[in-house]
């Protein structure tokens, strides 16, 4: 599969980045997470469900990471790339998110990693364990996946990428429910 080890997904500098953009415009994270949210506010009147909150935003830095779900929210309000944030990076990594309307939210279709993965893993004849050794992570954190409802972590999502040799946009996709 790949040549180069994944590298890690950078919590801490996307942390600093919405500290960033936040500050910039004068906002408490409150209103970050408020402006957040209405990215997506003509999906959100329909469907009435829960909010990103204020403490998800500034948990990232507290718990260094968040779920792959999750950092879609700010990595559209931030307009960069999952791959803009893998340790060492450029802030331009050559790689977008796919659009999204007021209609929509950047979802990651887990079904769709799951199986590339797992394509990728049986064609090159490696078991689970060897798999997640390739990849830096446990192998319940890649099985799991079968069977996620919500999410994984960002940084074992941007490990299974790498791994797999694509852009994370191939397995993120605009939903509308």
């Amino acid at each position: 599969m790949n040549q180069r080890a994944p590298v890690p997904f950078d919590a801490q500098a996307l942390a600093r980045a919405l500290e960033v953009k936040r500050l910039e415009l004068g906002l408490t994270w409150t209103g970050a997470a408020h402006a957040i949210w209405e990215l997506s506010h003509e999906l959100n009147a329909r469907r009435h469900d829960h909010p990103i909150s204020a403490s998800a935003l500034r948990n990232v830095a507290v718990q260094d990471g968040t779920s792959c779900q999750h950092a879609l929210f700010m990595l559209r309000w931030l307009e960069r790339s999952p791959e803009s944030f893998l340790l060492g990076a450029p802030l331009d990594a050559g790689f977008g998110l796919p659009p999204a309307g007021a209609d929509q939210r950047l979802r990651w279709n887990l079904r769709t990693l799951f199986a590339a993965l797992d394509t990728a893993r049986r064609r090159d004849g490696l078991t689970w364990k060897e798999t997640a050794s390739q990849i830096g992570c446990t192998p319940s954190q890649l099985t799991g996946l079968r069977k996620a409802k919500f999410a994984t972590g960002m940084d074992v999502a941007m490990r299974i990428v790498q791994w797999l040799g694509r852009d994370s946009s191939f397995f993120i996709y605009a939903a509308a429910w």
